[in-house]
């Protein structure tokens, strides 16, 4: 393994803490820091910084944000019947891109995994019970976790949780990616498409 100067060593070792990151990796990043001009250097440290101190999580929705309540809570043309939950802070920000949805999020930061030590306590859970305990006008909730095992085993532990709150509960549909091909679809994913057939 190449040797390098305790400063260099630090910021390899720093770096190869991010996740993706390998050795390999954080030595290229590294080195790329290295050969920018001072101030882009200092950009870089002042922008990690500042983002680290100013980002909390909002008070309504538990995303993160800069401003509280963040700018989809705080936006009236949001539509506040609908929540869409989602795992973490970068489920909202796929489903944003997309411009379709105009409901309002709930980020849960986790699923419940007793493999792991998560239990619904760990999660945002409570808060989101809190939340439909003041929100008395919120008519759908859409469970938008991963479709893993924790993430089904999350939906619906929350779907049994709310079923008497009369909310509609819906799963969003899971099935083939557009270009993909049957033989190579696992038997999960084809029995999720199967399910979430639809009329054309």
């Amino acid at each position: 393994m190449a040797r390098y100067s305790p400063s260099i060593g630090r910021l390899i070792a720093e770096l190869g803490k991010l996740p993706g990151i390998g050795n390999k990796s954080a030595q290229r990043l590294a080195f790329h820091i290295l050969a920018q001009p001072q101030e882009q250097a200092e950009g870089l440290a002042a922008a990690i910084l500042e983002a680290k101190k100013s980002t909390k999580l909002c008070s309504v929705c538990c995303n993160l944000t800069d401003q509280d309540p963040c700018e989809i809570c705080s936006s009236a043309s949001r539509n506040s019947q609908q929540i869409c939950v989602v795992e973490n802070p970068r489920d909202v920000s796929a489903i944003e891109r997309m411009h379709e949805y105009k409901g309002r999020y709930h980020v849960l930061h986790g699923v419940i995994s007793p493999m792991q030590h998560v239990g619904p306590d760990e999660i945002k859970l409570r808060e989101l019970v809190q939340r439909l305990q003041n929100e008395p006008d919120v008519t759908e909730l859409i469970l938008a976790t991963n479709p893993t095992v924790e993430g089904e085993a999350t939906a619906l532990y929350i779907a049994r949780l709310l079923k008497k709150t009369g909310i509609l509960i819906t799963r969003i549909a899971h099935g083939l990616p557009v270009g993909g091909d049957l033989e190579y679809a696992d038997e999960v994913t084809l029995a999720r498409a199967m399910e979430g057939r639809r009329e054309i």
